[in-house]
């Protein structure tokens, strides 16, 4: 259950238009539906500002649509990630209004048009190889309410390209760099800029990446002071970290 909703079930009960039986039925999705092989906590909304994100991968395309259906009765927007065309094939049966990102692999499902977050979330992405994980990134912070900018590929193997960027970033709120190999983008870009920097490192590249820990490292080991890591392809983190950022800071703001 989302706030605006919660709060209009207290309108109308305190105007009396709701009986106690019709809070108590309005109600009943709180906090979390048992549906035995999971638990859709539909109170997260309310505690977080965001709904429960359903992870596909590993799942069962059924399963999935059972929680996706549970999120939709719940008058919440869906987001699925690491979604196969499988699993939004499935999906897209139930709910025709479903849509898929490819690139990012997100199922996503909008019942109720976010509120737009004031600010700018930059997200910058070393190569095209990082993109999929820079739509992810996109994806979940857009469907935050986040005024979402991409740039891409302008790793550090030709820096000039991302140079000619530098008074976009500058205008950040904050900014998601994804790059892979040796990860040196988010050290660059946290040396430029005052905004924080949300590093996500890919498992791009070749062997003595390992998968992703190279990258990881070296964004670990930054000298830029502003810069903070989360794991390896977790584009879903980058952007949702990166728009709860952008929403402290505009409460920052109206509080001042």
């Amino acid at each position: 259950m989302r706030e605006d909703r919660l709060r209009d079930v207290l309108r109308k009960f305190r105007e009396g238009a709701l009986s106690e039986d019709g809070v108590l039925e309005a109600l009943k999705l709180l906090p979390f539906e048992d549906m035995g092989f999971a638990k859709v906590d539909h109170h997260r909304a309310l505690r977080c500002g965001f709904p429960e994100v359903v992870f596909c991968q590993g799942k069962a395309a059924g399963d999935v649509v059972r929680v996706v259906a549970s999120i939709v009765n719940a008058g919440a927007n869906v987001l699925a990630t690491r979604a196969s065309a499988e699993v939004f094939a499935a999906v897209s049966e139930e709910f025709d209004r479903a849509e898929y990102n490819e690139r990012a692999r997100t199922v996503t499902l909008i019942q109720t048009p976010p509120k737009p977050l004031p600010g700018k979330l930059v997200i910058v992405a070393a190569g095209t190889s990082d993109v999929p994980v820079a739509e992810e990134a996109r994806v979940t912070a857009e469907l935050m309410g986040a005024n979402v900018q991409v740039i891409y590929d302008v790793g550090v193997a030709g820096l000039h390209r991302l140079l000619s960027h530098h008074a976009e970033m500058l205008d950040a709120t904050v900014i998601v760099v994804v790059a892979g190999m040796e990860g040196a983008l988010a050290s660059v870009v946290g040396g430029l800029v005052r905004a924080p920097v949300i590093a996500v490192p890919t498992s791009v590249g070749y062997g003595a990446s390992f998968g992703g820990l190279a990258p990881l490292l070296t964004m670990l080991n930054s000298c830029a002071a502003g810069v903070s890591v989360v794991n390896i392809d977790n584009g879903f983190g980058g952007g949702y970290v990166g728009a709860l950022i952008c929403s402290v800071a505009v409460e920052e703001r109206r509080d001042g």
